[in-house]
């Protein structure tokens, strides 16, 4: 058993390799340019190609441990033991099948490649690393198959016959054309199982591809071109460095400085907890972690002040979301891939419109408003001297933006390296200087970051091919002709855009929306003379509140499990938050300049 639990574990250790690959040959880059004027040969391209080996060991890991991205779990949560059962068995079923089908469609795609071979450097050729896409969807689908039945027998004839079944199928009408509806009533009903949202979309992209005829090929040339897009490698390296921040006592000092610097009572301690919420989401990457992390530490502080408990879990949900607009969050470098923004003017875009939330949060939302709470200790005022000793405990904490954000907007290192230093940053002082995370914690950390990256990057790559489909079917222009002709100017299409957007977001995973609703919405925004920075900053500032609202909104999830309340409970506690942070966004839409101002000022100063 133990031989097959090491077999089992080999996706974590080409994951965490590769990983471990794409952060340390960023770092090579920057020590020996100084020194020889000339780094690694192609070495840019090696980091973008260990991304995919990344992504789709990644995505295996995510598997084995159960965490691929699903919409939710649908007909598996049903009351009736025996539909949960069907559905669960369905679910399993249909994502073994569709992963056979994009092996077989990857397969193709490689295979074409090897006809024409490219080298990457040192006769290294690019279609080796590709590979790991038929590899690793035949690997998942034959997981799927496992998990459909009980006894071994059949579970052996599942992992085997479901892939081989997609892999045939795809094979055999691979280029021919194929009716769409049956397609759409088995993924629907594969989303509504509980299905992972990548096999879903990966699904449709396949479907749409087979009503007009066009080659299969085209879905894993999408996931390849977005897993090697030169910018991408800064998501699990910044995503590294917040899991790193997360598991050691960053969140404990930077707890303390807050408190300290906004003082007690109501007023301090809601000031606190929102800013240090948003700052450590910003910093980790992801607001579960940050509920995870600090709810168990302001929630008693917030109680202590004075709030009702339902007012604390309100407040530590709602300020967690609000992170996404600062760096260097991944949803503000994902919109900042796609659009093909620079990551530094959105890092910098972010700053104004992410204080204008907080601010809407803590003043519309009333939790500033004394009447509300019980006082149970009298409020103090800001102390200085502890602030001090405070920011000195969590100084290295302090600096980590400073790292990120500084060596990205100051122009002395590319986004790849700047999230590199980011993370080495983090691995080297918390486990040298703060000796909070050993080695078998750094292996842990590169393995968790993987499982993570692993399946954002599957639904990144499915949702592009589908992006593609749509692109090259012209959707965004037949859009942009109907939009117009039914909003007339500007401003009711900023209304309009911010309802579709929260609805979009109550229905789509975040990384998900990026991919598929950026390349449509984003030409019918500069049809109406709309800056896509602007653009983007409305666009995440909705997928913040989204955060909150079912049945996508993960934050109600997490505060569930963290504080042992229903989920409607939970939805209720943050009803008054989310919309105060809904007039917030609708506030930094009608204000342009919000998201412009820092941008233009800093990047236009440094162009003198």
């Amino acid at each position: 058993m133990k031989a097959l639990a090491r077999l089992a574990s080999f996706d974590a250790v080409l994951a965490a390799a590769a990983l471990a690959l794409m952060l340390a040959l960023p770092l090579v880059e920057i020590v020996l340019r100084p020194l020889f004027g000339v780094g690694i040969a192609n070495a840019p391209s090696f980091v973008q190609h260990a991304g995919l080996v990344l992504a789709m060991f990644g995505a295996l890991v995510a598997e084995r441990g159960n965490h691929l991205t699903s919409l939710g779990a649908g007909f598996a949560a049903a009351r009736d033991a025996r539909l949960r059962r069907w559905a669960g068995r369905y679910a399993r079923a249909g994502s073994a099948v569709l992963c056979g089908m994009l092996a077989q469609a990857s397969a193709t795609f490689v295979l074409a490649e090897m006809e024409m071979p490219r080298d990457i450097a040192h006769g290294i050729v690019g279609w080796w690393f590709m590979l790991a896409m038929p590899l690793g969807f035949l690997l998942l689908g034959a997981r799927f198959g496992w998990r459909l039945e009980a006894d071994l027998p059949w579970r052996i004839a599942a992992l085997l016959a479901l892939p081989a079944l997609g892999w045939l199928f795809a094979q055999q009408y691979d280029g021919e054309m194929l009716a769409l509806w049956p397609f759409a009533i088995g993924l629907l009903l594969l989303l509504l199982c509980g299905g992972p949202v990548f096999t879903v979309l990966g699904g449709l992209a396949l479907a749409l591809f087979w009503s007009e005829g066009q080659p299969l090929a085209a879905v894993p040339l999408s996931h390849y071109q977005i897993t090697v897009n030169p910018s991408l490698p800064a998501l699990p390296l910044f995503t590294l460095a917040g899991l790193v921040f997360a598991r050691t006592g960053a969140a404990a000092r930077l707890g303390a400085l807050f408190t300290a610097l906004f003082g007690g009572g109501v007023l301090g301690t809601a000031l606190a907890a929102a800013v240090l919420c948003s700052c450590f989401t910003a910093l980790t990457g992801g607001s579960g972690v940050t509920i995870l992390a600090l709810g168990g530490l302001l929630l008693p502080l917030l109680m202590k002040a004075g709030f009702p408990e339902r007012r604390g879990i309100g407040l530590v949900t709602s300020a967690s979301a609000l992170g996404v607009l600062l760096a260097p969050s991944v949803p503000l470098i994902m919109y900042a891939i796609i659009a093909r923004v620079p990551i530094n003017t959105m890092f910098l875009a972010g700053i104004l419109p992410a204080l204008v939330m907080i601010f809407f949060l803590l003043v519309v939302g009333g939790f500033l408003r004394r009447g509300e709470q019980t006082v149970v200790a009298p409020p103090s005022r800001p102390d200085f001297a502890a602030a001090r000793r405070a920011a000195w405990a969590a100084k290295w904490e302090i600096l980590a933006p400073v790292v990120a954000v500084g060596s990205l907007v100051g122009g002395f290192a590319t986004p790849t390296e700047s999230a590199a230093l980011t993370a080495a940053y983090a691995l080297l002082t918390q486990s040298l200087l703060h000796r909070e995370i050993d080695f078998r914690g750094v292996l842990r950390a590169l393995v968790d970051c993987a499982q993570v990256i692993g399946g954002i990057m599957l639904i990144l790559g499915m949702a592009l091919g589908l992006t593609n489909f749509l692109v090259d079917a012209g959707i965004p222009d037949r859009a942009i002709d109907w939009v117009q002709s039914v909003l007339p100017n500007k401003w009711t299409f900023l209304i309009a855009l911010n309802l579709f957007l929260l609805l979009a977001g109550a229905l789509m995973e975040i990384y998900a929306a990026i991919v598929v609703l950026v390349p449509l919405l984003l030409p019918i925004a500069l049809a109406y003379g709309i800056d896509p920075v602007h653009f983007g900053i409305i666009f995440l500032a909705n997928l913040e509140l989204a955060y909150l609202t079912p049945p996508s909104g993960m934050n109600l999830y997490f505060s569930s499990a963290m504080f042992g309340k229903s989920l409607r409970e939970v939805a209720v506690s943050v009803l008054p938050a989310a919309l105060a942070i809904f007039l917030g966004v609708l506030t930094i839409s009608l204000l342009p300049f919000l998201s412009t101002l820092l941008p233009e000022l800093v990047l236009g100063f440094q162009a003198r």
